[in-house]
């Protein structure tokens, strides 16, 4: 409760800080710096240039920590998640500077995800898909050997055959979700003939599926790969994001399962909060999930309050974590405070100074320790661990990483740097 008062104190005093900063609130300028944008246009390319080989987000593995070669990639297990998440990025990209770069990207990306679901066969949505003929080029097949474990498919599209991941998460769902929402929303028709018309199918598909198998994820060979019961919060949310995309069909399962369920949402969040540091990723799906709950919500709903005290509860455990993505997530929802988006700014600044490849990082030795996995205070973000998608790694992890072989896909720069332009600026 504490931390909850320091923090309606910040949003209080939000206009009572230096008069340049709060000119520039009051101008309605962006939080971010407009000179950090050709820096988040540079990473989006990269992406487009070495991350996406068969349409969805993979890493980069080169052939030693000083190589520029690319060997192979990695990652494919969270791949439909980030895929999810770039494409967001890129409809706020477009948002903001109307790039038909930007929206290609979205385009590519939209078509990219709708053959995770095609290429099951079942409306179920896959990891990754991966062409037999591209993985298998002199039989390195480095993806699904290393993915093994969540089970290899092979399925036919268009006459080509495909590899698919299985054993589906729930996070694959909540990413692949918030990029059909986010799509939606900022792409009408008049920009582009096709976004919504996507994103609807892709949703569709989705939900019938979790629909008619009682919100459990089943593999071919009938295995439940992970379910969606006890979690009102995110099936909330992927039916919220149906309703956006398709009225008429969910708007009903939405609001009943919404005058059921959404006092519960508060009690889910609750216990994630209880822990803020073991299985951090879960606050990434949180602040998913809570953005759609609350985003799109209607301004007199009477789910509002549950949602917004879980949203509360939420910030509250994670405000001070030095979370760019959460900040932005933050500002989408709360509106500007110049305080965090500066915070937002900076952290934005000290990403670029980061090593993009996942050299290995211990500073057990360089920081305060408050348990062997778990430093005193957040750790700087160019001194954080490497990872995929810096925002949903703990900030007090002290060790980590891998060979310095495989490179970040930046996801985790354009996407906050995006949100904060688009919402700084509404």
């Amino acid at each position: 409760m504490q931390l909850m008062g320091i923090i309606s104190e910040s949003n209080r005093r939000a206009m009572n800080i230096k008069p340049l900063i709060a000119l520039i609130v009051l101008l309605g300028c962006a939080p971010v710096a407009q000179a950090a944008e050709a820096d988040a246009v540079e990473v989006s390319r990269t992406i487009q240039l070495q991350c996406l080989p068969q349409g969805t987000i993979l890493g980069p593995v080169y052939d030693s920590p000083t190589s520029n070669t690319i060997s192979h990639y990695s990652r494919g297990g969270d791949s439909a998640l980030w895929t999810g998440a770039y494409v967001a990025a890129e409809a706020y990209r477009f948002r903001v500077t109307h790039s038909p770069e930007a929206l290609e990207n979205v385009v590519k990306g939209l078509k990219a995800m709708r053959k995770l679901v095609r290429v099951t066969k079942t409306g179920v949505l896959a990891r990754c898909r991966l062409s037999v003929a591209w993985e298998d080029i002199e039989d390195r097949r480095a993806v699904i050997t290393e993915e093994a474990g969540h089970g290899i498919y092979r399925s036919t599209l268009k006459s080509t055959e495909h590899y698919w991941i299985g054993n589906t998460s729930r996070d694959q769902y909540v990413g692949v979700f918030y990029g059909l929402g986010v799509a939606y929303e900022l792409i009408d028709e008049t920009a582009h003939p096709k976004v919504r018309t996507i994103a609807r199918k892709i949703a569709s598909d989705l939900l019938d599926n979790l629909i008619a198998n009682n919100w459990t994820v089943r593999m071919p060979n009938g295995a439940i790969s992970t379910t969606f019961i006890g979690r009102a919060d995110q099936q909330l949310a992927l039916l919220q994001v149906g309703r956006l995309v398709h009225p008429s069909k969910y708007a009903f399962a939405y609001e009943t399962m919404r005058n059921e369920s959404a006092n519960q949402v508060p009690v889910v969040i609750g216990i994630e909060c209880l822990d803020d540091h073991d299985s951090y990723f879960k606050f990434n799906l949180a602040y998913l999930s809570m953005y759609s709950l609350l985003h799109y919500e209607e301004a007199d709903s009477p789910a509002r309050g549950s949602y917004r005290f879980a949203y509360n509860l939420l910030r509250g455990t994670t405000a001070l974590h030095g979370n760019a993505h959460f900040n932005a997530i933050d500002l989408a929802l709360d509106g500007p405070d110049a305080d965090r988006d500066a915070e937002t700014q900076r952290l934005l600044d000290e990403w670029l100074e980061r090593p993009r490849r996942d050299e290995w990082v211990d500073l057990r030795d360089e920081v305060p320790m408050c348990g062997e996995d778990r430093a005193c205070f957040p750790i700087p973000v160019k001194d954080r661990v490497r990872t995929d998608f810096l925002w949903q790694r703990s900030p007090f992890l002290a060790y980590g990483g891998g060979a310095g072989t495989i490179a970040s896909p930046g996801v985790d720069y354009v996407l906050p740097y995006w949100m904060a332009r688009y919402f700084g600026e509404s």
